[in-house]
């Protein structure tokens, strides 16, 4: 009975849904993450300013260098040794990708729960807490990233998985509604066991859901194999078709990828973009209080939090419907002009303006998460260049995606510092003691009771809307010398399609 309704499941859901819902499981818990561990740490369990500093520095370097090293380590078997005879197959590629999302899947959700129990000094658990979340995130990340780009090499077909992918994300973002009816920092007893219920949902997922996928693709993989043993059979007495390559050092690869002016000019942008996604997941909560929480409901104020955190997923869905009419490039360059108009209205308009702040506050989130969202298909596109461009014999996916990280994720630890030093530049409020900072720009009023809000209120509001602006400017720059698009993109899917030809599948008929 038990086989009878595995295989049941197993037809039932096809292989773009269980890839997307591997999303479900991260984003239940990163979303809640995002929002909730810097202001734990800080009102919590008041960590001080010097280990917050010191953590996140700390973490801002295990969090850039853990990218490509895990990389490494999973793709350097397609690129350290000479690949004589037959080539490691995408079902092969795939079924590893699964075994590490099995076996560290669950680990993520594990250390997650590690950040809402006190069981340290604050600045020593926020450092080790940060650093073990990550490490499992980061693993799960590449390994879930990289199986868009192994999974299929046309546009449409990578469309398909992203679009499911945003469909699960979306489904994860409720836990930010939820979470909003536990968070407490008077009584966190709640709130821990909404943690707990989370990390629980995930593992299970991980598990269930790696399985099915494994199991899937060991039945393509044994059909790759013995396809391969007809044609040794066939082919007796003749060469070899594949020539030995020289191995590909991590040095060589670095100097590869130095060359590549589409990759660096992308993660020019991306280190921005992550920058902002971070800022506003950061800063949100605080945004909310001084600009929002004496003019709008406490349920106005959840219902607004969960919007942000669920319509940048619902919002892709339609993104990825112009990316196949118009391409990923143009749909990602309207955001970022749609992104600096609306800040420019907003600051224009004021901070009086209670509806149409509450507006740009959701939808300031809503297009830059969006924009996050589409990156990963211009990343695959990158493997693909990367593949024709030095003619490798298998992809190195997930390496790839952690070069990016590389690059890309000190925005991740940049977003709170640079935060609250704005914060206290423009404001005088240091989050750290509460007490107003004597040197800085912001303007003091002579009536007691708002001289600390009044300009807490502005500095907020000038953070709220210069941030996107800046943002959005070096961004159009930096897009606007990226060529991986049109007919140039066009050519490098036909010339990797060619190469690898024998080796790839159709993510529908699995």
């Amino acid at each position: 009975m038990g086989m009878r309704s595995w295989s049941c499941w197993q037809g039932v859901l096809s292989t773009a849904v269980l890839y997307g819902s591997l999303a479900l499981f991260v984003s239940i818990i990163h979303n809640v993450f995002l929002l909730y561990y810097v202001e734990t740490f800080v009102s919590v369990y008041k960590i001080d300013k010097v280990s917050f500093w010191v953590g996140e520095t700390v973490f801002l370097i295990w969090n850039s260098l853990n990218d490509p090293l895990f990389g490494w380590l999973s793709d350097r078997s397609f690129l350290s040794s000479p690949q004589v005879g037959p080539q490691i197959t995408s079902p092969e590629v795939v079924l590893k990708r699964l075994q590490a999302l099995s076996r560290y899947g669950p680990l993520f959700a594990l250390s997650f729960l590690a950040l809402w129990v006190a069981w340290a000094r604050p600045g020593l658990q926020f450092l080790l807490c940060l650093c073990l979340y990550d490490g499992f995130l980061t693993v799960v990340d590449l390994n879930h990233s990289a199986l868009l780009a192994d999974l299929a090499v046309s546009a449409s077909d990578r469309t398909r998985l992203n679009f499911h992918c945003s469909l699960f994300s979306a489904l994860g973002s409720l836990s930010v509604f939820l979470s909003y009816c536990f968070w407490d920092k008077e009584d966190f007893y709640s709130f821990r066991l909404f943690c707990m219920a989370l990390a629980a949902i995930s593992t299970l997922g991980f598990a269930v859901v790696s399985r099915l996928l494994r199991h899937r693709f060991q039945n393509v993989a044994r059909l790759r194999q013995d396809e391969a043993l007809i044609l040794k059979e066939l082919s007796v007495g003749h060469a070899p078709l594949t020539q030995q390559q020289n191995p590909v050092t991590i040095g060589k690869y670095l100097r590869q990828l130095s060359k590549h002016r589409n990759f660096l000019w992308f993660v020019s942008m991306n280190l921005v973009q992550v920058f902002h996604c971070h800022f506003n997941s950061n800063f949100f909560p605080l945004f909310l209080e001084h600009l929002l929480s004496d003019r709008i409901s406490a349920s106005a104020g959840s219902v607004l939090l969960g919007i942000s955190y669920i319509a940048p997923h619902l919002n892709n869905m339609y993104f990825l419907t112009l990316c196949q009419r118009y391409g990923v490039y143009q749909v990602i360059r309207w955001l970022f002009m749609l992104k600096l108009g609306l800040s420019v209205a907003m600051l224009l308009a004021g901070a009086d303006h209670i509806y149409l702040l509450c507006i740009f506050v959701a939808s300031n989130r809503v297009f830059t998460e969006g924009t996050c969202k589409l990156l990963n298909l211009v990343i695959s596109d990158l493997v693909d260049e990367d593949f024709v461009l030095n003619q490798r014999q298998q992809a190195a996916s997930a390496l790839l995606f952690g070069m990016v990280a590389l690059v890309t994720k000190p925005g991740q630890t940049f977003a709170p510092l640079i935060g609250t030093w704005l914060l206290c530049v423009y404001t005088g409020f240091d989050i750290f003691d509460r007490e107003p900072v004597k040197h800085s720009m912001a303007v003091v009023p002579a009536d007691g009771a708002a001289s600390v809000t009044a300009p807490l209120r502005l500095g907020c509001f000038y953070m709220l809307v210069f941030v996107p602006i800046t943002c959005a400017l070096l961004q159009l720059t930096a897009w606007s010398r990226f060529t991986l698009h049109g007919r140039k993109l066009q050519g490098i899917k036909s010339q990797r399609q060619g190469v690898q030809h024998g080796h790839l599948f159709d993510v529908k008929a699995i």
